[in-house]
Order: structure tokens, then C-alpha cells, then sequence
């Protein structure tokens, strides 16, 4: 399995023959290496309905025919734009030919803006996920503040990498992310979610000193690793 970072919350996982994205937001993203235009993808992800997090993932979907996988609101929102999607819930999880996705709480909000009609259309709970295949476990936590019940996830899952935001104002800073790496237990640990708009910068470097020795790892946009 590969696993590859392209900037803010963007994922690429590459198993199984399969081209899996995490929240593909990439126009607009003044952090990313990719080009919407150029993604290939078999499958999506999605952890909530915000713009910076859903992204392109209706142009993409649409061009590659993929599967979009989000919570049951947000899936059903993208189907009438005439994506083929999988709804999934909270505690749930499905096995599907690529992996195995389970979803898990995050502490933030989910929606989509109108600004034009001024329309707020809720999006469903806000998510993380837990990806299983060749035997190896990645979890994105999302958009989401520090929570006890990170302890059950890591007790419970036995997480290789974990990507966890630092940006703070609207999910953890780095102090508080750090705690949920040492809950999590995860062998590494990637911090998203920052420096993509003003108030959420932070230096990802200061949230790795915080961990222990090798287990945070910073990755420039483009950067991956080999599970």
C-alpha cells in the first residue's frame, strides 16, 4: 500500500489495483501539488460536507466514474448530482473488493454553503475513517477537536499511520492533536489540515518534537509513504 499526501486533508491511497482519494479538495487549495483536471480515481472518500474537505469530488467522480463513499446525508446530496455513492453511518463499517472502510466520530460540523442563496444544507455527522487492506490500517481523523473516545479507537484498531489536523480555530492545534497521537497509538503520524488559509497556520515541525522519536513524520505535498 501507498499512501500520499497532497496538501490540507488531500489522501491518495494506492492498493489493490485501486486509486482511493480522501477529501480531494484541490481547486482552491494553495497548497497542493495536483491538478483536478489530471486525478484518476476509483474510489472516494469523504469525512464531511465542508467545501475545503468534498473539493472537486464531483468532476472527479463524474470523469472516472468512481465510487463516492460519505456519510448518509452527504451521500445522498452527491447522488442527486448523479454520483454512483455508498452511504455509511457512524460505528458502521463495510467491506468492499479494495478494503475495508469503517467510520468513526470527529467533533466538528458538516455542511454545504450557498452563498448565493444563503442556504445552509446540513451534510450529515462529521467523520473520520479507518482504512484496512494488505493488512494494514490508515486512519483520518478529519475536521475534528480532541475527544476521549480517540483511546477506544486505538485500543481497538491497530493504526500504522494516523493523519491528524493541527490547524486549530477550527479542529486541534498541535498540543491537543498530540495528545490524540499518543491516544491513537498510531506507528506514525502525519499532521493535515494547516497553513492552506491564514488562520490556520502552524508549524508542523512543533507538532512532531511533540511526539515520540520517529513516530511523527512532516510530508511536503506529493510526499508518501510505503505501508
Amino acid at each position: 500500500m501507498k499512501v500520499t499526501y497532497h496538501g490540507h486533508s488531500v489522501v491518495r491511497i494506492e492498493t489493490n489495483g485501486k486509486i482511493i482519494w480522501i477529501d480531494p479538495f484541490i481547486t482552491g487549495n494553495t497548497n497542493t501539488d495536483l491538478d483536478a483536471s489530471s486525478v484518476k480515481a476509483d474510489v472516494i472518500l469523504l469525512t464531511h460536507g465542508h467545501g475545503d474537505h468534498v473539493g472537486d469530488t464531483v468532476e472527479i467522480a463524474k470523469r472516472n466514474n468512481a465510487l463516492v463513499i460519505a456519510s448518509a446525508e452527504l451521500a445522498d446530496l452527491l447522488s442527486w448530482e448523479g454520483l454512483n455513492t455508498h452511504a455509511m453511518s457512524i460505528g458502521g463499517s463495510y467491506t468492499f473488493d479494495f478494503g475495508k472502510v469503517k467510520i468513526t466520530q470527529a467533533f466538528h460540523s458538516s455542511s454545504y454553503v450557498d452563498p448565493e442563496t444563503r442556504t445552509i444544507i446540513y451534510t450529515g455527522m462529521p467523520t473520520g475513517i479507518l482504512f484496512t487492506a494488505e493488512g494494514k490500517t490508515v486512519f483520518h481523523a478529519g475536521d475534528t477537536g480532541l475527544f476521549y473516545d480517540m483511546k477506544v479507537i486505538g485500543e481497538r484498531n491497530d493504526i500504522d499511520l494516523a493523519f491528524l489536523p493541527i490547524g486549530d480555530n477550527h479542529t486541534m492545534g498541535v498540543e491537543d492533536a498530540s495528545v490524540a497521537s499518543e491516544w491513537l497509538q498510531a506507528k506514525q503520524v502525519v499532521p493535515i489540515h494547516f497553513n492552506t488559509f491564514p488562520f490556520i497556520q502552524q508549524d508542523p515541525h512543533a507538532f512532531v518534537s511533540l511526539l515520540p522519536n520517529g513516530v511523527g513524520k512532516v510530508l511536503e505535498p506529493g510526499e508518501g509513504i510505503e505501508l
